[in-house]
């Protein structure tokens, strides 16, 4: 499968980093301790079996980051789903139809993971640790697709 992700420009990054270091320095699960060198903040806008007959994307894209909540068993910061980001992660959906694209655009949740596979107890602290945040502000600077099979990136 095939990633199609929009990297955050440095200040975000820088952000959403700290907010790593500030789970794993409390004991709490965190992506600061994922080792894969190609870790690295990120939106996911869809996954494919192929990206064939993805258009250029047109970047920088203005975003904000909102609030930390729960996404299933992920720790997750919100990305406000402006109507631009609807608009691009729809755009890329529909060029990727003969890939079977995944989510649809009506079940895209925008969102940067701060932790995956997190547990009740930590859950709780957590959000209780990264609670009342500031919405950060920045762009969507770059693109990247990551391979699952490979285990690679390649920009976009």
């Amino acid at each position: 499968m095939h990633t199609v992700e929009l990297l955050p420009d440095e200040q975000l990054e820088a952000g959403v980093r700290h907010l790593w270091s500030l789970l794993a320095a409390a004991g709490l699960p965190s992506l600061a301790t994922h080792p894969h060198p190609t870790n690295r903040p990120h939106l996911t806008m869809i996954t494919a079996a192929s990206l064939e007959g993805l258009s250029p994307l047109p970047l920088p894209v203005p975003a904000e980051l909102g609030r930390v909540r729960i996404l299933g068993r992920a720790l997750v910061r919100e990305v406000t789903p402006t109507a631009g980001l609807r608009a691009l992660q729809s755009g890329i959906w529909t060029s990727l139809t003969g890939a079977d694209p995944w989510p649809p655009p009506p079940d895209f949740v925008p969102h940067i993971s701060l932790a995956l596979k997190i547990t009740e107890t930590a859950r709780d602290q957590a959000l209780h640790l990264l609670a009342g945040l500031p919405p950060a502000h920045g762009s969507f600077v770059a693109a990247r697709s990551y391979d699952s099979g490979m285990r690679t990136v390649t920009g976009l």
